[in-house]
């Protein structure tokens, strides 16, 4: 570390030196400009709710999932929203056929494969020009629809369009286990504690739709070049495409396997009606505690799948449904899709953050930071889910979700930026909010925060972590990584530190000093994740960009200074990496090979993310930061924002996402930064 330091020193000097030699390159003016026109335009997207939400656009799977789900049950689209999935297919179609994992990767067997079966049962005929480009590409492919992923079998046998021996067990008496074992469902992560419970449900059932006939035949010419009746389907049980692999079937998970084969071979009907009826109960508590969304739409989807398998005539059959139309999105540029996630509660928070760095509110932003507040106060959690232990769930009291909350599954980091935003705007002169969160609502929102620390000093998400690292060796998803339990998280932890250091700064009572603990192991945790050359890993961003942001502004919140060796480091490792434009790029690639790529283009977000970052540590009028500031000044449109670039989050290592927000608030917030400590900074020269 000595080594390190003398290093930075030496960098320190050498930047101050070099930042005296340069004059910026705009003046305060037309940055101060961008920044208030910024600032106009994302106040005009605000809802009528007084939050903000942009799409989080991911694939095609969840919307072919559902046209399949609602065939299955009996429940088709009408005409014109059949039109309008069509044109979402299309408008995301790539050139050679396919449909991959988001809007910038390769094709994939398995989202090209699935998006078609639902374009057949929507009633697109083959000979369309659509399916047969995807037909095209799906028989050129080694193994063809064969090879497609596990969760791909699944959702073809329950069509009757793959064969049940080619699929690896996933018996619902798993769910029947001792908690006390270290590979229990409930040490998952919630997201795929919850897949696999639906999964495991109708694979126990041995669910399959009844198709007519000539669809289902047709389908089955049309998938496999050779006959149907001649493919031994369980030789492909675990053959993957390459295409689509992301975690390769360990040998650990392919004696899992065998074992599990064995079981399914031997079981007795009682136990498995013992293991249906305990996974068909959390079905219904899951389904019924989420006002019928689901944590998500693709457990949700699993889960009307389950009930529907269970009776048909089930009454809480229609409200899941129902339900499923909260992830509707829809516009006339894109058609109707279904996003795996609703934000906002994360866009508003990070709006709210923006607007108020702003020197000098005018009324307008005043009114949109006060139905911005409103939104928040009634976006908390602030009853208690019942009997939540019983279902495996951490409590949810005082939390934030990453949506409006309506699905009542909180999230750290989305409390702990609402929380930020929130007592970001108690401590504005100019802000006179009615129904302001009164303390116990804000010790609520700490606790939460606080119930989310793993013992690591790290945060994570939804639950404090469960199960250890062996987990991941029977990860059985295939396409995505880390995704078998709660982990400690760089952006979580970051931002709880900072909201937690932002609260004790006005409440330094806290009892019990469990936010001093808190915030010494939470940091402790950040400096020994830090790399030697002082980036860190990003999880839910791209990548390494979006991690700094988080760790620089959760470490100087939590009272670190510019002189700090971990931040220093940070700053050098974002200047170095400054592109020749003035602005910063990361490509998502460097998430699937665990390190940094550069993007052949700058890009507004992740420059907004190292612009916010060093504002925190270098001078304003830093050459950096100026070229920095130039750059993105420069791309601003006519109308305040900035065009969609390349995609910029992602989730389970191989999951890429566009938040169509990010794009606008982030720059609004960096230049309005800019434009504050300019200011302060001129001011204080003057004096």
């Amino acid at each position: 570390m000595a080594s390190v330091t003398s290093a930075l020193n030496k960098f320190q000097d050498n930047a101050d030196a070099v930042q005296a030699l340069h004059a910026p390159v705009l003046s305060r003016e037309p940055i101060e400009q961008a920044a208030r026109r910024a600032a106009q335009h994302l106040i005009r997207l605000q809802l009528p709710g007084g939050d903000w939400e942009g799409e989080m656009v991911w694939c095609t799977m969840i919307l072919a999932q559902t046209v399949i789900v609602r065939v299955i049950v009996n429940r088709p689209y009408r005409d014109d929203e059949k039109a309008g999935i069509i044109k979402h297919f299309e408008c995301s179609q790539r050139g050679d056929g396919s449909w991959g994992m988001h809007p910038e990767s390769q094709g994939y067997v398995f989202f090209t494969t699935i998006g078609y079966v639902a374009l057949r049962l929507l009633g697109l005929p083959a000979e369309s020009p659509l399916l047969e480009r995807a037909r095209r590409w799906l028989h050129a492919q080694p193994g063809g629809v064969k090879e497609i992923p596990s969760w791909g079998k699944f959702w073809l046998a329950l069509l009757d369009l793959y064969e049940w021996e080619g699929i690896n067990p996933i018996p619902p008496e798993i769910f029947l286990l001792p908690q006390w074992l270290p590979v229990h469902p409930r040490r998952y992560y919630c997201h795929t504690r919850q897949i696999y419970l639906g999964l495991a449900f109708l694979y126990g059932k041995r669910f399959c739709a009844v198709l007519p006939e000539p669809l289902r035949d047709a389908l089955r010419r049309e998938l496999y070049p050779e006959p149907y009746a001649s493919i031994d389907f369980a030789s492909w049980r675990n053959r993957i495409a390459q295409s689509d692999v992301h975690v390769p079937i360990s040998p650990v998970l392919r004696l899992v396997y065998q074992l599990l084969g064995i079981f399914e071979r031997r079981h007795g009907r009682g136990l498995r009606r013992k293991a249906l009826d305990r996974c068909f109960q959390r079905i219904l508590y899951e389904q019924r505690s989420t006002n019928y969304q689901g944590i998500s739409p693709v457990s949700g989807l699993l889960n009307c799948l389950a009930i529907f398998a269970h009776d048909p005539k089930h009454p809480d059959l229609e409200p899941s449904l129902a339900g499923l139309e909260a992830w509707r999105w829809e516009d006339q540029a894109e058609g109707i899709r279904y996003v795996g996630a609703r934000s906002n509660s994360w866009d508003t928070a990070f709006a709210i953050q923006a607007l108020i760095e702003l020197p000098g509110s005018d009324a307008e932003t005043v009114q949109a930071l006060n139905q911005a507040h409103g939104f928040l106060r009634d976006a908390q959690m602030t009853e208690e889910l019942p009997d939540y232990q019983a279902a495996w769930r951490d409590s949810a009291l005082g939390g934030w979700c990453f949506s409006d909350g309506s699905h009542r599954w909180p999230v750290s980091d989305c409390a702990a930026e609402a929380l930020s935003a929130i007592l970001a705007l108690y401590e504005q002169a100019d802000f006179e909010a009615s129904g302001r969160l009164d303390e116990s609502r804000l010790e609520m929102a700490v606790n939460f925060i606080l119930s989310r620390q793993n013992e690591d000093g790290g945060f994570g998400t939804y639950e404090r972590r469960r199960g250890g690292k062996l987990l991941e060796l029977i990860n059985p998803s295939e396409m995505y990584g880390q995704c078998m339990t709660e982990l400690s998280y760089i952006e979580c932890t970051s931002s709880s530190l900072a909201a937690l250091a932002h609260y004790r700064k006005h409440h330094p009572d806290f009892p019990d000093e469990r936010i001093d603990r808190a915030l010494r192991t939470a940091e402790a945790f950040l400096r020994k994740s830090q790399g030697q050359d002082g980036a860190y890993p990003g999880f839910w961003g791209i990548n390494y960009t979006y991690a700094l942001f988080h760790v620089v502004k959760g470490l100087r919140t939590a009272g670190a200074a510019v002189t700090d060796p971990a931040l220093r480091a940070a700053a050098r490792w974002l200047t170095e990496k400054q592109r020749a434009d003035g602005g910063w790029g990361e490509h998502y690639s460097g998430c699937l090979e665990g390190r940094y790529v550069e993007h052949e283009q700058s890009q507004v977000v992740m420059t907004s993310w190292a612009l916010l970052a060093l504002l925190e540590t270098l001078s304003p009028d830093h050459q950096a930061i100026q070229r920095g500031i130039s750059w993105l000044v420069n791309q601003q449109q006519a109308d305040g924002a900035w065009p969609r670039q390349s995609v910029n989050g992602v989730f389970f290592g191989a999951a890429m996402l566009d938040y169509r927000l990010y794009h606008l608030y982030f720059p609004t917030w960096a230049l309005a930064r800019y434009t504050r400590l300019a200011e302060v900074t001129a001011q204080r020269d003057a004096a």
